[in-house]
Formats: structure tokens, sequence, C-alpha cells
């Protein structure tokens, strides 16, 4: 199967700026287990993932708007989580970063959009897998990320 121009091979993939959100949270989720009352500064995390320190500060405050984090401003300040990692969803994430996740326009209320949607065949078992990946990135919390696991490999990996 070809690569369309300008596009990733990727069907469903997160955001660089979700991505981003989620491994600062996991960075705040990991350091807090080691030291609870320790602030970390948006450029302890920018540089120990390469993140872009003005975006990285945009997607911290956005957290902090949704009550996930606490900014702390100041020389000494920081952000920490608000809850802990197991109270906190991939999902709850996404939404804030993303807005609310949806595969096909009809699912998140743009049907009258879709010049299929009066014959659509498809949108029901789209609307089944929909249901299936939020309630999964429901499941999976701040709690279950952290060091990089060795078992994991992404599907297009070759075996080691």
């Amino acid at each position: 199967m070809g690569r369309r121009k300008g596009r990733c091979e990727t069907m469903l993939s997160l955001s660089k700026r979700a991505d981003y959100a989620l491994l600062a949270l996991s960075h705040l989720a990991v350091t807090q287990s080691a030291a609870p009352e320790r602030l970390v500064n948006t450029k302890e995390i920018a540089e120990q993932y390469e993140i872009p320190v003005e975006l990285l500060a945009k997607l911290l405050q956005s957290l902090a708007k949704s009550g996930l984090v606490a900014s702390h401003p100041g020389p000494t300040g920081g952000y920490k989580l608000l809850r802990a990692p197991n109270a906190i969803s991939v999902a709850e994430v996404l939404a804030v970063i993303d807005g609310p996740l949806s595969i096909l326009p009809c699912s998140n209320g743009l049907g009258h959009t879709c010049k299929q949607f009066s014959h659509c065949t498809i949108r029901d078992p789209m609307a089944e897998i929909e249901l299936r990946v939020k309630g999964l990135l429901q499941e999976i919390t701040l709690r279950r990320t952290g060091p990089p696991s060795r078992t994991f490999r992404a599907a297009s990996s070759p075996p080691v």
C-alpha cells in the first residue's frame, strides 16, 4: 500500500501535542512518586524529551486550566499533578489537548457534512470501534506510564 503525498502511514495516531502532554504528565507522575512535594519546571521536561519549551508551556497551561496539574509561578516554581496518576486517564488528557475523539465525522455530530451519511454502511461498525478505543483510553492511566518498556514493540517494527 503506497503512501499518499504528505500523509503519515499510520491511520489512527496521537497528535504531537497530545504525545508531548502525555510525556510531560508521565514525567510529573514519576517525579512525584520519588519526591511528592517537588515541583518540576517546564525547561526540565522540555530538555528531557526534546520538546520545544514554548509549546510545552502552552500545553502545561491548558492542563492547569483543566485541573490536571497545578502551576506554581516564580523562580522556584513549576508544575505538579493535582490527582494521583491512577486517577488521570489517557482519554482525559487527549480530550483536554485535542478535544473529543472521533473516528468518523458523524460520531461527533457532524454527520450532516458527509455526503454518504444517508446510505452509509460502515457507521455502526465504526461506532463500535470508536467506543472500544475510547474505553481503552479511559482504562489506561498515568500510573501505567513511566520508563520505556522493553516489552512493547510497535506493530510495524521488525522482531528483535
